[in-house]
């Protein structure tokens, strides 16, 4: 049964970061935007976007939650592994970062983001390198 979970929650990842990595993408072109057609079309499409990110992420955090109070059943010790620790915590940020963009989004449909596409850009790779971070502490586990 884990497996099952553990592969629902791999699924889940990949569309919820297909979002966390898109979504900053289109608000560097929504910035970029110079007429109402361009502001409204960029509003539906991050909205809609975002909407698909939410359920990539609740779902990919409900198997991962799932997955990791199945391995305490199996095994109380293995919340004692510092890379279980690390990885929570990273996802915590990821979360955090998520709702950074849902608060990015309101503003650019009100039209009050203040933010330069410099900045977008660079903003753009925080999920990538979360990314890199989680992945080696699950596979390699290094503490």
């Amino acid at each position: 049964m884990i497996l099952w979970i553990k592969a629902f929650h791999i699924v889940f990842v990949v569309a919820w970061f297909a979002g966390l990595f898109y979504l900053p993408r289109l608000f560097i072109y929504h910035q970029m935007a110079t007429t109402p057609a361009e502001h409204d079309r960029f509003v539906v499409m991050e909205r809609r976007l975002l909407g698909i990110t939410h359920i990539g992420g609740v779902l990919a955090v409900a198997f991962g939650l799932w997955s990791l109070f199945a391995w305490i059943n199996l095994s109380p010790e293995f919340l004692r592994q510092g890379w279980v620790h690390a990885k929570l915590g990273l996802v915590a940020v990821l979360i955090a970062y998520h709702v950074s963009l849902i608060m990015l989004a309101r503003q650019f449909a009100e039209k009050r983001c203040q933010r330069s596409s410099r900045w977008l850009r660079i903003y753009n790779e925080v999920p990538a390198l979360l990314l890199i971070a989680i992945v080696v502490l699950v596979v390699v586990r290094p503490f």
